[in-house]
């Protein structure tokens, strides 16, 4: 299958599950994974300082960008560029390649979406650029950025994500587009068929790079970048820098300037972050229910290791009268978009989900982030946590340690 295996497209959600071969042992024993995490890492009291909120000291329309792209801008109500906007766009506008550092809500989605327009409106239309992420849910975000930014403009869009139809996507890649917006497992699936050519883009954008390359696309990302003949301008963002992937970043890039807004590597200061230790024989699950229901409690993301522990996590906590959905993997895309709904309206209380929701919601007033069991690493808990404590707010994180 052109070296896809059917595997990866399951893990990134590009098609169903294939149901294995006959004699193949799917309850197998697996290795258990240990945390690399020590729990005084994960003790810390918020410090509340002042917000010294930063400010360009130029605005959109005074940039050199299209007076299209400043009206769509305008009505949106941007007015300043935000830091990473401010400090990157002249070297994305010259093509530059880029690795962007920033925290989560500082604005690099628009950061790379308008110089993206720009040279789309420049080059009448005809260059064109590829944005892969991790989550079907980034991915959703990212192209309903791209369409209030290009309103009228003529310009198109197509997202190719697991969980929908591949029928479906099949007949919109048959369409002209101006940006593709995708997980790698769907794209890759959609470039087997024939339906996307990689030589078609000029451009390509890796949101949350680090992430996606933690979950195993590595190869993945190899052979897209390796299809794209024509690459010319590459940008990497992510909120965080892991030194281990340094050396794949310099392949990826070719004479790139970095630009950080945030270290990338510190978890946020304004999180109060403790471990609820739990003691032989105690109640692991009384012990949430009981916090849950303190009213300080209002808005609740709880995070659990795999599928499964989710689905039965959140199912006993709505039996126990505590209003809650979860989002997984296995879920379908729309089932998933109503739990985040629901979770984002105040209808349920609690939102159960595996790392998918580490960086794949954008949800304002998360009061508490609950990790259930440890998490395998400090960059998936920097991440998990990063969804409380925004704009300034601060916010509470709790791990449970056995």
């Amino acid at each position: 299958m052109n070296n896809i295996t059917k595997e990866k497209r399951q893990r990134s959600g590009g098609n169903s599950a294939v149901r294995p071969k006959q004699g193949f042992n799917r309850r197998s024993p697996r290795k258990k994974m240990v945390s690399s995490i020590r729990p005084e890492q994960l003790i810390k009291e918020a410090t509340v300082t002042e917000i010294v909120e930063y400010k360009s000291e130029r605005t959109f329309e005074s940039m050199p960008i299209s007076e299209e792209l400043k009206q769509c801008l305008k009505a949106k109500g941007y007015v300043r560029p935000s830091e990473i906007q401010d400090k990157s766009i002249e070297s994305l506008m010259d093509k530059r390649d880029i690795l962007g550092i920033a925290e989560t809500g500082t604005g690099k989605t628009a950061a790379f979406l308008i110089p993206i327009i720009e040279d789309m409106m420049e080059h009448r239309r005809k260059s064109t650029a590829l944005v892969l992420l991790p989550t079907r849910e980034l991915a959703m975000q990212v192209e309903d950025e791209f369409k209030s930014m290009t309103k009228g403009m003529g310009l198109y869009s197509a997202s190719y994500i697991g969980g929908t139809n591949i029928n479906t996507d099949l007949k919109i890649a048959s369409r002209d587009s101006h940006i593709v917006i995708a997980t790698p497992g769907r794209l890759l699936d959609l470039v087997q068929r024939g339906a996307i050519r990689l030589p078609r883009f000029n451009t390509l954008v890796l949101d949350e790079f680090d992430r996606m390359l933690d979950m195993g696309f590595v190869k993945d990302m190899k052979q897209i970048i390796g299809g794209m003949k024509n690459r010319k301008h590459t940008m990497l963002f992510s909120a965080t820098l892991d030194n281990k992937q340094q050396s794949l970043i310099n392949e990826i890039l070719n004479n790139h300037v970095t630009v950080k807004v945030s270290s990338g590597e510190k978890t946020n200061d304004h999180i109060s972050q403790d471990v609820v230790r739990i003691s032989e024989g105690e109640d692991k699950f009384a012990v949430l229910k009981n916090l849950i229901s303190q009213e300080s409690f209002e808005k609740v993301l709880v995070f659990e290791e795999t599928k499964h522990q989710v689905k039965r996590l959140c199912a006993k906590l709505n039996a126990s009268g505590i209003t809650s959905d979860d989002i997984h993997g296995n879920k379908s895309q729309n089932a998933r978009q109503n739990a985040l709904n629901a979770f984002k309206s105040g209808k349920v209380k609690v939102l159960v989900a595996t790392d998918v929701a580490s960086r794949g919601i954008d949800v304002n007033d998360i009061t508490h982030v609950i990790n259930y069991q440890l998490p395998m690493t400090f960059d998936s808990y920097i991440h998990r946590i990063g969804r409380t404590g925004r704009a300034g707010k601060t916010g509470v994180a709790l791990t449970f340690i056995n």
